[in-house]
């Protein structure tokens, strides 16, 4: 197997699970759309559940990348936060928006020790960090606690924009904005 066989399965599966979701994708029609044999799949991955937990670590990040600001983005902490915000206001009325991919797999396997649950909640672990980093910078009383609510209104928002099939029209930073504003950040 060359890693093009291995490369080609996950984008593939990458844009399916998002656009579609994880159960609706079988095994055949993955592979087929890939142009991957069953065969080779399984000789890849012993299982889907190992797919779609490979999947969504590689291509996952690349999905919302664009939420962050450069690392050398002359942006002070209040500032970076609220880029992760405007992002999701903007992208959610984009066409091609489904939400995040990690929130979306993690409610569909509803299991958490599914493989692919376990890389979900490792990335949100992140985005909590890097909000704490920044609550903690901005000085509130409370920079983990602000961090979970920052989290829980980021995938909140996304749900929302999904489940209306609207643009958040700015909530999601005014509401990040109403959380800092109350923690005295």
């Amino acid at each position: 197997m060359t890693s093009t066989t291995r490369d080609r399965l996950l984008a593939t599966a990458a844009d399916l699970f998002y656009a579609e979701g994880v159960a609706p994708v079988g095994v055949e029609r993955l592979c087929q759309t890939a142009g991957v044999s069953k065969r080779s799949m399984y000789q890849l991955f012993a299982t889907k559940d190992d797919l779609v937990a490979e999947c969504l670590r590689t291509h996952g990040p690349a999905i919302v990348t664009g939420y962050f600001p450069a690392a050398d983005a002359e942006l002070g902490p209040r500032d970076r936060i609220r880029y992760v915000f405007e992002r999701l206001d903007e992208q959610s009325g984009t066409p091609g928006f489904h939400g995040c991919p990690f929130v979306n797999t993690a409610v569909e396997t509803r299991d958490p020790d599914h493989p692919a649950t376990v890389v979900a909640r490792a990335f949100k672990d992140r985005l909590t960090g890097y909000f704490a980093a920044h609550a903690t910078s901005l000085g509130a009383a409370d920079p983990e606690g602000l961090a979970v609510q920052l989290t829980m209104v980021f995938d909140g928002a996304a749900v929302r924009a999904v489940m209306r099939g609207t643009s958040l029209d700015g909530a999601a930073a005014r509401t990040a904005d109403a959380l800092l504003a109350a923690a005295g950040a």
